[in-house]
């Protein structure tokens, strides 16, 4: 009671205090200077025909890379970063690819091979051609001065310059061949053992049984063996096994281990992973990164590349270096070449198989929401950089918002979104314009709406354009004034409320005070208000924001404490029970939209100082997904601490490639799973953005698998960029650094 007491106490002062103007708040001194990081993405390559069974693959130290197959060497052909390639026959040295090679390798950074006579190579002047005396020769190591072990899987010779200097029958079958240097051994995995042989005396030891051996790799006298069920290590010296089995991986089926680049990679019958110093995982799978999930092979790449061999093809992933604003000029592009239909920040659809010149643009019930985020973007962009490229973008992008209000003969009314007449006319809820040549789409929703004013509200206070702010301030008040004029519902052409563009007290009111809607319409409109009387000046806005707050607790409603939001009790009306069955992650999206109007645009400081308490509530319980737009969002209340160490790696770790791709973690072994709360936390970190499905802002990030089969790409223009140029504009992250 006393809470309650003291809630109406302060709502009190707030609104008899008088309206003060806007000042510009001091920017949060916390600052992260944007220097390079690793940006990973893929090139992929394809094998053409489906009856190829790829073996193995390999690179020499000048970057030629070669893949051994069923049908012999093979070599990637064209391939770039979205546009991929695919694996060709090996004609360019036809002597070598004349020859009925039977394995491939390197040794010393060069290519090696082994055909039913010898071991060679083309490097070395052509002089190593060793032969082994064994017909059917696949497997090889080389190992102290060009000495080499051979098996058939069941022989092994030891041979150097044509002498073999010791043969041994092998007591089983022979599956991999590695040298160790630090011991000077060869070691053998068998198919139920792993055995080491020791060159000078030409003997075998046996030093382990096992009866699900996978695959091996060396490291520093190490040797980690891989099983269908995790890894463990052998000390090379002591022959015993260090530790217990590793099995808490992604994918624990391991099918290969390599060293590469100091880093231990892991292929598997899901993927590929690698191990990281903290003993976590960097994992590669779907069609995002790999041809196919089930991996063959990994080798060192050229430029720092790393190449993984799938049943399916050849993936190629590459580590680049680049600041954050050069992912942002790589994003800039993405959006200006692909994802422009009238103004509208658009999504490519209809691709098949991944291939984006297969796609078409496509409307959208929020084009204007997604068409709002980032015209914010770029309003932000502009004032950083003053660049006229901006400016172009955000007037082209205006035209499409303001058509939106034109197009439909409701006053003030937003459409969804428009488009030539003929390919939507029919489907729900498309309507003709009066223009016989367009379209419109009705139903609009309060979505649409709350993006519309911030973004509006950025391009007004920001756009140093005279046009362009008188543009924003009218459409800021044709908005709004359908609003009011109309008891805060969004009125479509047929003279009745949209389903969801209600703000009336009557209807946010009706809602039991633990259901989200009633504390976020609250939220929004006393937003959308403020921005309205901030920009026109108008006292029918701020009479009406106050008599909402005052008169229908609105302002009760909006500083209610998250954690007191949760599932309507079972005697609650129908509507109500179904909004709070589960967390819309889209209110997070209008509740961060609104948040710019409603604490910037704050009719006073005592206003200012609840509205900052409900934003940073809200950020305590969006800590977990480690959002970067809702972390670089709280930072406009001047808080000095608002995560901005998961918002930079949000920015660095959301992949290059926004293809929709499907991709399952659910299976995963090294993840921590939870019991699903209220807001559908499944597991007890988030993954990073490149190993889940590609989504928009308002989608649960701890949403484990996606099946968009790669159909559609999505545009980064409100996916990173709004975050990343918000970020520069509040100073929280840095221009380039020297």
């Amino acid at each position: 009671m006393k809470g309650k007491i003291f809630t109406i106490v302060c709502i009190n002062i707030a609104l008899v205090i008088i309206s003060c103007s806007h000042n510009n708040d001091q920017k949060t001194t916390r600052n992260y200077q944007d220097r390079t990081f690793i940006q990973d993405f893929s090139i992929k390559y394809a094998v053409t025909d489906d009856n190829i069974k790829l073996l193995s693959v390999a690179c020499d130290r000048n970057g030629y890379i070669q893949v051994f197959s069923s049908e012999g060497l093979l070599r990637p052909s064209g391939g770039q970063f979205l546009f991929p390639g695919k694996l060709v026959k090996d004609i360019h040295y036809k002597p070598l690819s004349d020859k009925n090679i039977k394995c491939l390798g390197t040794y010393i950074d060069q290519l090696v091979y082994i055909d039913d006579t010898a071991i060679l190579s083309n490097a070395w002047a052509g002089k190593l051609y060793a032969r082994h005396g064994m017909e059917d020769a696949d497997i090889f190591s080389g190992g102290k001065d060009f000495r080499f072990l051979v098996s058939n899987g069941i022989k092994l010779h030891l041979i150097k310059d044509s002498v073999i200097s010791g043969k041994i029958d092998y007591p089983g079958e022979i599956r991999d061949i590695k040298y160790e240097e630090l011991n000077d051994t060869f070691w053998i995995l068998g198919k139920n053992e792993i055995s080491v042989l020791y060159p000078d005396r030409f003997e075998l030891e046996k030093v382990l049984s096992a009866n699900d051996l996978t695959c091996f790799e060396i490291l520093s006298g190490k040797i980690y063996a891989g099983t269908s069920n995790g890894f463990f290590v052998i000390d090379g010296k002591t022959k015993q096994i260090s530790g217990e089995k590793t099995d808490k991986l992604p994918c624990p089926e391991i099918t290969v281990i390599r060293y590469i680049y100091k880093n231990m990679w892991m292929g598997t019958t899901s993927g590929a992973f690698r191990l990281r110093d903290d003993g976590r995982f960097d994992y590669y799978a779907s069609l995002r990164w790999l041809p196919s999930d089930k991996v063959i092979d990994i080798a060192e790449g050229p430029e720092n590349s790393v190449l993984i061999l799938t049943e399916k093809g050849l993936s190629r992933i590459c580590f680049q270096e680049m600041t954050l604003f050069e992912k942002a000029m790589l994003f800039e592009k993405q959006v200006r070449e692909r994802h422009i239909r009238h103004g509208f920040n658009a999504t490519v659809s209809g691709i098949e198989n991944g291939d984006i010149s297969t796609g078409s643009l496509e409307d959208s019930d929020n084009d204007g929401l997604w068409t709002s985020m980032y015209l914010a973007g770029q309003a932000f962009r502009y004032s950083v950089t003053g660049e006229d490229d901006a400016l172009s973008n955000i007037r082209e992008s205006l035209d499409a918002m303001e058509r939106l209000y034109t197009i439909n003969p409701v006053p003030g009314f937003p459409s969804r979104s428009f488009e030539r007449r003929g390919y939507k006319y029919g489907e729900k809820p498309w309507r003709r314009a009066e223009d016989p040549e367009w379209d419109w789409k009705s139903t609009t929703s309060s979505d649409e709406a709350i993006g519309h004013i911030f973004a509006f509200g950025v391009i007004a206070e920001l756009v140093n354009d005279r046009d362009l702010k008188e543009k924003a301030i009218m459409l800021i008040d044709t908005l709004m004034s359908h609003l009011v004029k109309n008891n805060f519902y969004l009125i479509d052409w047929n003279g009745e409320p949209t389903l969801w563009g209600k703000w009336n007290p009557e209807y946010v009111n009706a809602r039991p005070e633990m259901v989200g809607d009633r504390k976020l319409n609250s939220s929004n409109i006393i937003a959308m208000l403020q921005t309205a009387y901030h920009f026109t000046g108008k006292e029918k806005y701020r009479n009406t924001a106050f008599y909402l707050m005052k008169e229908h607790g609105y302002l009760e409603n909006l500083m209610r404490p998250f954690s007191e939001i949760g599932p309507a009790p079972e005697n609650a009306d129908p509507l109500s029970r179904m909004l709070s069955e589960e967390w819309n992650h889209s209110d997070d999206e209008m509740y961060y939209c609104g948040y710019w109007g409603l604490y910037r645009y704050a009719f006073n400081d005592t206003l200012k100082a609840m509205y900052k308490k409900a934003i940073l509530d809200h950020r305590e319980i969006e800590k977990p997904e480690k959002e970067g737009l809702w972390n670089i969002m709280t930072a406009l209340t001047g808080a000095e601490e608002f995560d901005l160490k998961e918002a930079v790696w949000y920015l660095q770790e959301y992949p290059l490639d926004l293809i929709n791709w499907s991709v399952t973690n659910s299976q995963r072994k090294d993840i921590e799973f939870i019991e699903p709360d209220f807001r559908g936390q499944t597991t007890k970190e988030v993954l990073p953005p490149d190993e889940l499905p590609v989504s928009r802002h308002n989608a649960n990030r701890f949403d484990l698998d996606g099946k968009g089969e790669g159909r559609s790409e999505y545009s980064s223009g409100d996916i990173w960029l709004l975050p990343y140029w918000m970020g520069r504009y509040l100073e929280v992250i840095s221009k380039p650094a020297d």
